[in-house]
């Protein structure tokens, strides 16, 4: 007779995660637990982290199944702001929608799309102030494109073409625009935390007024940079948000590797003594809510916090992924909290703001706005396109060139 798995004397093993589906299988998501939209009071934001203990654990939400703003987390926000960032939310769409067909036909390299993530960064952008700086992992695109970067600038960063103002030194998608206050991103996952954090002690050292948020994704969360930022943000209330978009997928593994399985990751800020929120990021309105709250905890010295965003990576991790490989092709038409901006423009329709007729004309507007950036990036070249010259090697290694480099430079242009 053999013993059961939890009886004295079985034999150990270990529980590898798995998610509740695989390809060809039936989508489950019957574990997920959806609140009522409004369900969850708006805390003060001097709030102690012990009194905001359900937070981390329950799922913050503005819109209703009717499309209507509901409950005190409902920000005051005109249909024209609604408006603007229902715009912002299909450019960044179909930005993402173009680069991905410009890297199908040999133009780049390499391209990520923020599919169905769309309302983290506009709505985080817009609940943000134009000088606070930004710390973002690779998927943000939005935040720039909310702050109406121009697409033809990030398309020449993508092509590494004679426009790129970063000289083909960084992978595309890799944007960096101290313009913007948009911080470089690094493909290496989890440095943008501690960076941001140091960046928000400066601004509290010097008296600044500028608050820091950034972004990781769950897989992430399972770095150690993360949690040294979390020890560092905590210790010395730096002014700054740590934002943890849950987006369900790695490049191939689900989000129970990083510890999702257990508990919330919102969850982790409770080990640090600060607030965590878990909001639905396909919500515009409770996205945005919820960032102001926490900003303006930061602005007046209460300290970090951390967000939980809890979305679903529509499109593939990038265009070096496959995922049919590890999850149904349906998952994403499943999702329970659906789709971020097919949700806000049916909330300007119930407000009266909007029409199909309207969304239709705003997104041939949009296509024709992106092919038009699209020529322009082209003119100057896309991959393969020759450098304007070898100097570009040379620059911005020292402030001034020494003089063995000028030697080498010298040496190069008479080979």
């Amino acid at each position: 007779m053999t013993s059961s798995a939890h009886e004295p004397g079985a034999a150990l093993r270990l529980h590898v995660p798995e998610p509740k589906a695989r390809p060809g299988e039936v989508p489950d998501f019957s574990a997920m637990r959806v609140p009522p939209a409004g369900a969850l009071a708006r805390p003060p934001i001097d709030a102690d982290e012990p009194a905001l203990r359900e937070y981390p654990y329950a799922l913050i939400r503005v819109l209703d199944d009717a499309h209507r703003a509901v409950g005190p987390w409902a920000p005051t926000l005109t249909p024209e702001r609604l408006r603007a960032g229902l715009r912002h939310m299909m450019l960044t769409r179909a930005f993402d929608d173009r680069m991905l067909r410009v890297q199908r036909q040999g133009k780049t390299s390499f391209y990520m799309k923020s599919t169905g993530e769309e309302a983290v960064a506009v709505a985080q952008a817009y609940a943000l102030d134009d000088g606070d700086m930004l710390f973002p992992s690779y998927r943000q695109q939005g935040l720039l494109i909310a702050r109406d970067w121009p697409l033809v600038d990030m398309m020449c960063q993508i092509f590494s073409n004679p426009g790129d103002r970063l000289k083909g030194r960084q992978l595309p998608v890799m944007y960096s625009v101290p313009e913007k206050s948009f911080f470089s991103i690094s493909g290496n996952l989890g440095t943008q935390f501690p960076q941001a954090v140091g960046w928000a002690m400066a601004s509290a050292i010097k008296g600044d007024t500028r608050i820091a948020a950034s972004w990781v994704g769950d897989g992430t969360t399972a770095e150690g940079d993360v949690h040294y930022a979390l020890t560092f943000a905590a210790v010395y209330q730096a002014p700054v948000l740590l934002n943890v978009v849950n987006n369900q997928w790695a490049i191939s593994s689900f989000q129970g590797f990083a510890g999702g399985e257990r508990t919330t990751f919102a969850a982790r800020a409770i080990g640090y003594g600060i607030p965590g929120l878990r909001v639905d990021g396909n919500d515009f309105l409770a996205v945005y809510a919820v960032t102001q709250w926490a900003a303006e905890r930061a602005r007046r010295n209460y300290g970090p916090t951390l967000i939980e965003l809890v979305t679903y990576r529509a499109a593939a991790h990038s265009t070096s992924d496959d995922p049919s490989a590890y999850r149904p092709q349906d998952e994403a038409a499943r999702w329970p909290l659906g789709d971020p901006v097919e949700r806000l423009k049916q909330h300007l329709i119930a407000l009266g703001a909007w029409s199909g007729a309207q969304h239709e004309a705003l997104a041939r507007e949009l296509e024709d706005h992106v092919k038009a950036q699209l020529r322009e990036a082209e003119a100057l070249g896309t991959l393969g396109t020759p450098p304007a010259g070898v100097e570009s090697l040379f620059e911005d290694v020292f402030k001034d060139m020494p003089p063995h480099l000028q030697r080498q430079l010298a040496e190069l242009k008479g080979a």
